[in-house]
């Protein structure tokens, strides 16, 4: 071997056994890995097909405020008042329709009827009901486009998240944000397109776990994956440098790192060569952006109140709200808000105020923040968990208290700003909350997810990826968009 070539060689090998290693390099593997992004401006087109978007988008990005456990859509979005006359009684057989339970109220001898506990008003120019638990999210009525008619099949967590996040029950497909990444690019090259926050909720601390497969990018190529913010300690591991390393040192080592990879990249011709450099180069954009982005100091004082006092507790819902916002106008195309603590299967009034308290006024104050500053136009929020909640009682009812079980067949989501007609609510349900009553209305996860895209300027029949022998989408064979909530 040429002696240039044998020096080459050991520096390829050291230079990515220390830097990837994380060892005295700053930055390591695991998050390299998740830190590629197209530049900025690029929109980066499929394969095969068009160049996105198809057609103008009314939405230029997207806050996911998904509420991890399932919230209980008659207390809080869809009132049956007309339960309390029928309190205790068992669920009518013709209601039920011998609909598939699970295994946690299957064995019940009887399920009796549980009104909510709490009370509903109309609100707005629209006289959309809200409970009373959510008088913040109420007082934007009119922003609100509340979907009654939500339905899935899925009745457990993990494969119901999963399919709202990736249109496909098992684990492996890529989540909606790593296909909007895939099919639009980035608008900002400091920063990801994708950006995941997750918080624990009051309701219930040990909810259930969260996945990186949720987020992930699955056979797309990987730097459409989500980047995870973690909601403790340093935003991202080993963003900072190590003592005695500082920017013209690191700008060095990277250079010297892509010399060695155009070396190789021209030798053998593996597109993963030049992602790996641009993953290094995002990391090193990011060390520079994140900490300016997470340092809230700039923040008014009366926008830091509005969102009330967990504002400042690095992690919670109130500082990822914020934290949401402050990525949004800095061009991040999707960021996700995961927020634990929903699953609500015995002591729902006590816990549900918990829940309530984390996200209510967090929630209506990131929609203030949007209208102010003139994004919330130009911005889609979409609030809702993965399935709905059983008007019987999951074990005893009592006076004081009661527990819902899951509920795939109908449930309530809402979205607001870009695209979608505020003041509207759009399907029903019957008098026991149980199923969907215009069925000309009903929204399936496929329905919510091609709709999402449209807004994005998103054809989802045409946002494609080819694997393992066929072509795949977000909503694979299926989706309609939801053409009647559209503005």
């Amino acid at each position: 071997m040429h002696q240039s070539q044998q020096i080459v060689s050991r520096q390829d090998a050291l230079n990515r056994r220390v830097f990837l290693g994380g060892a005295g390099g700053g930055l390591g593997f695991a998050a390299l890995a998740s830190l590629m992004q197209p530049q900025a401006g690029m929109a980066e087109a499929p394969a095969v097909g068009p160049v996105f978007p198809n057609f103008p988008p009314k939405a230029k990005r997207i806050i996911y405020l998904f509420q991890s456990g399932a919230p209980s859509q008659m207390d809080l979005f869809d009132p049956k008042p007309q339960m309390e006359k029928h309190r205790g009684e068992d669920l009518p057989d013709s209601i039920r329709q011998g609909q598939r339970l699970t295994t946690m109220t299957s064995g019940q001898k009887n399920f009796p009827v549980a009104p909510s506990m709490f009370s509903f008003a109309q609100h707005g120019e629209s006289g959309m009901w809200f409970s009373d638990l959510v008088p913040n999210m109420a007082r934007h009525a009119d922003r609100w486009c509340m979907v009654r008619s939500m339905f899935t099949e899925q009745i457990n967590h993990d494969p119901a998240i999963t399919f709202f996040q990736t249109g496909h029950q098992l684990a492996g497909r890529p989540s909606i944000g790593a296909w909007l990444s895939y099919g639009l690019g980035s608008e900002n090259a400091n920063l990801p397109s994708y950006i995941v926050l997750t918080s624990f909720g009051s309701g219930r601390p040990d909810d259930q776990p969260l996945y990186d497969r949720l987020w992930g990018a699955g056979f797309l190529p990987n730097e459409h994956q989500g980047v995870r913010f973690r909601n403790t300690g340093a935003p991202v591991l080993y963003l900072a440098d190590p003592p005695g390393v500082d920017r013209s040192i690191r700008r060095a080592t990277l250079d010297r790192i892509a010399a060695i990879n155009a070396s190789r990249s021209a030798a053998i011709g593996d597109p993963d060569i030049a992602a790996r450099t641009g993953q290094y180069e995002m990391a090193f954009r990011m060390q520079a952006s994140v900490p300016e982005i997470v340092d809230f100091s700039d923040e008014p004082k009366h926008v830091l109140e509005s969102y009330g006092p967990d504002v400042h507790r690095h992690g919670s819902y109130a500082f990822n709200c914020l934290l949401a916002r402050r990525l949004s106008e800095r061009g991040v195309r999707f960021v996700q808000c995961f927020h634990m603590g929903w699953d609500h299967h015995g002591g729902l009034p006590r816990a549900i105020k918990g829940q309530v308290k984390d996200t209510d006024q967090a929630t209506g104050a990131l929609l203030d923040d949007l209208d102010q500053r003139g994004l919330l136009d130009e911005t889609l929020i979409v609030w809702g968990g993965e399935f709905g909640r059983t008007i019987y009682s999951q074990g005893k009812l009592t006076e004081n208290t009661y527990g819902r079980d899951h509920h795939p067949r109908c449930f309530t989501t809402l979205l607001a700003g870009a695209g979608v007609q505020g003041g509207l609510t759009w399907g029903a349900t019957d008098d026991y909350c149980y199923n969907i009553v215009t069925p000309e209305q009903k929204v399936h996860v496929h329905d919510l997810n091609a709709t999402i895209l449209h807004l994005m300027g998103i054809d989802h029949e045409t946002l494609t990826y080819h694997h393992a022998g066929r072509d795949f989408r977000l909503t694979d064979v299926h989706g309609e968009v939801i053409n009647g909530i559209i503005a």
